[in-house]
């Protein structure tokens, strides 16, 4: 979401003072731009070149606009592991073809002292998976915001009434799971019990699939207020678009059959949690969206009444996905993939568990499983997986010695 824009606290660039900032970005307009207001601390590359040539950088100080590129996807071209990056010369780096977070931990493992630090700052340690920092949580808090159409849906939902104190996401893919829904209530009332919330607490209720909250809603409100959003009975301005949408059947599975511009209403409304989010699903527990959700509402608590700790994300699982070990959590956007391999836990009971909100990208632990797709990756590298998740330090220094180390630039006048 954030991997076209540059932030304006590197903007010095602009008086020609040399800084380096690591990031993947696209050129062209803002995505989603109908539905997310981006604040004035972001810029596209084209503005960035703009702004150079509008303040005579090179006419005044004899500086061009230089870009190192970095294309993490050929490792012959990237210098993810092996490279110091701290000391390039360059400006501005392109980190290549990273579409996920996977690319950025990498650093976790860079050969350089100084560059492990600077990661560890960013991702935390891999072995205190409860103190990651809420690196997205905190981006999206200063540099999005949801359109003026989006927030007066929101507020309708809302009602004048005070924020909601939880958020359930249930990504049930047009199922109806009887177990996902009981495991789903018992970890949101075992989070209302926790926390202290009183008998009527407000809850937001998000999914994929609107027939399954219409059956959990009468559940949920017999211990709180439920708060959803349903668009069919909403007439504000986003809603313009409604009828011609929504006959669209393009992965209907994964979006619901509702217009697109939902799902931000409901992200923008869900991430108004002031406690705890809870994800829940038939199939895949913490997906990428859900991810974001909390770490919004962890990032928008923060100064009202709560600190970074004392928000929850909390995801339900039902007997039937830890029985063979958490093996339906596949996939690049889910917190758990990296727990399903053979050193997961297996043939628990329904399990309500804390998630952090910056979820591992990649194996980063020893208590930690390490998916094939993590193993090809390093093999690529050089570098061998033992069955435990460790990396032969000796055998990465060998490979980095070894290796060529090109340089791609680009220069723009």
């Amino acid at each position: 979401m954030f991997a076209s824009h540059i932030p304006l606290w590197l903007s010095s660039c602009f008086s020609c003072v040399d800084l380096h900032f690591y990031l993947s970005f696209f050129r062209g307009k803002y995505p989603f731009g109908d539905y997310i207001l981006y604040s004035n601390l972001t810029f596209t590359l084209r503005e960035v070149k703009h702004l150079w040539r509008q303040h005579g950088c090179v006419e005044n100080y004899g500086r061009h606009l230089v870009m190192r590129i970095d294309d993490f996807e050929k490792p012959a071209k990237t210098n993810a592991l092996c490279g110091n990056w701290r000391t390039w010369p360059q400006p501005i780096i392109w980190y290549q073809g990273t579409t996920d977070a996977v690319g950025a931990q990498f650093f976790l493992k860079n050969i350089h002292p100084d560059m492990r630090d600077a990661a560890t700052e960013l991702f935390g340690r891999p072995e205190s998976l409860q103190w990651r920092p809420n690196v997205f949580g905190e981006l999206m808090s200063i540099l999005i915001y949801p359109s003026r159409d989006v927030e007066e849906a929101v507020n309708w939902v809302i009602g004048g009434g005070r924020e909601p104190d939880i958020t359930l996401h249930m990504r049930m893919l047009m199922n109806r799971s009887i177990r996902a829904a009981q495991a789903a209530l018992y970890c949101l009332k075992r989070a209302t019990s926790n926390l202290q919330l009183g008998s009527r607490p407000r809850v937001v209720v998000v999914s994929d699939t609107p027939s399954f909250v219409k059956s959990i809603v009468p559940n949920i409100s017999g211990f709180s207020e439920v708060l959803i959003f349903d668009y069919e009975l909403f007439g504000g301005n986003v809603s313009y678009n409604t009828d011609a949408l929504k006959n669209l059947d393009f992965r209907v599975k994964d979006w619901g059959p509702a217009p697109r511009w939902v799902a931000f209403v409901d992200f923008f409304l869900a991430s108004r949690a002031k406690h705890a989010v809870i994800s829940g699903a038939h199939k895949r527990v913490g997906t990428t969206y859900a991810q974001l959700i909390a770490a919004l509402a962890a990032a928008n608590s923060i100064g009202e009444n709560s600190t970074s700790s004392s928000f929850s994300f909390l995801s339900s699982f039902q007997s039937n996905l830890l029985a063979e070990g958490l093996n339906l959590q596949v996939g690049w956007g889910h917190v758990w993939n990296r727990f399903a391999g053979p050193l997961s836990c297996q043939g628990q009971s329904n399990q309500c568990a804390f998630t952090p909100l910056l979820p591992p990208a990649w194996w980063e632990g020893v208590w930690q499983s390490p998916i094939p797709r993590d193993i090809s990756r390093l093999e690529q590298y050089g570098v061998q997986l033992s069955e435990n998740g460790r990396i032969d330090e000796n055998q990465l220094r060998s490979y980095c010695s070894a290796r060529k180390n090109t340089v791609k630039t680009v220069t723009y006048v």
